[in-house]
């Protein structure tokens, strides 16, 4: 990062002043999408309060049709860097460094992914964190080819046509939902596209459902994953 922005002409010690133009910018078009959706940007001040209750009751009077549901504003601990000054080597350079930043919290429904929340700190490097469920993806893929199914908070209660399902779920790839992702970057965190950079996407946590289906007397093995 040091000689990255040493390139743009930046003093170390003026990295507060070179990032705030950026976080003003992530703000406004917080506050653009708002508008444009017809959503409040809800701040959330107290601790314990799960977003995924205050979205599902949205849900229950918007409807799951396709789009922006809710946006939320919250502190939240970040990565970010520190400019620092080494007496022992004399040199002066950044360092990663923890802290806190105002974040947002964008929950919509993709026509592919379902319900998806995509998690934006305001402060640079501005690492940014998506979510999506495949329960919820395999829910969408079942409706596109008729199956009837139940699906009780994250569990499939009941599917008309197992064996599909099944050779549904055996087709995920992830890689498949690259594309996806960059477009989230794009609507939701566009400041990246000023230094001419992509994201790298990787897995930072997976959950693996090893749901077992009891039909009659058969074993249907694990059907889903997220």
């Amino acid at each position: 990062m040091t000689p990255y922005l040493c390139s743009y002409k930046v003093r170390i010690f003026d990295y507060p002043r070179f990032a705030q133009p950026f976080r003003d910018e992530l703000r406004e078009n917080g506050k653009r999408l708002a508008k444009e959706n017809e959503v409040e940007i809800e701040p959330i001040r107290k601790r314990n309060v799960r977003k995924e209750d205050l979205v599902e009751a949205v849900l229950a009077k918007r409807g799951r049709h396709p789009g922006l549901v809710a946006i939320f504003s919250a502190m939240a601990p970040c990565a970010r860097y520190q400019p620092w000054h080494n007496k022992q080597t004399g040199k002066t350079y950044w360092k990663p460094d923890d802290g806190k930043g105002l974040h947002y919290y964008f929950y919509f429904i993709n026509e592919e992914l379902g319900l998806t929340y995509v998690r934006v700190p305001t402060w640079l490097p501005c690492r940014l964190q998506i979510y999506c469920n495949g329960h919820n993806w395999l829910a969408v893929q079942l409706e596109k080819r008729n199956i009837q199914y139940e699906l009780r908070e994250n569990v499939f209660m009941e599917i008309s046509d197992w064996g599909q399902a099944q050779q549904i779920a055996d087709n995920w790839q992830a890689k498949r939902i690259h594309h996806k992702l960059d477009e989230f970057a794009e609507r939701f965190c566009p400041i990246f596209r000023h230094f001419g950079l992509q994201y790298h996407w990787s897995i930072d946590q997976c959950e693996y459902a090893q749901t077992s289906c009891f039909v009659g007397r058969r074993i249907w093995p694990p059907f889903t994953r997220t």
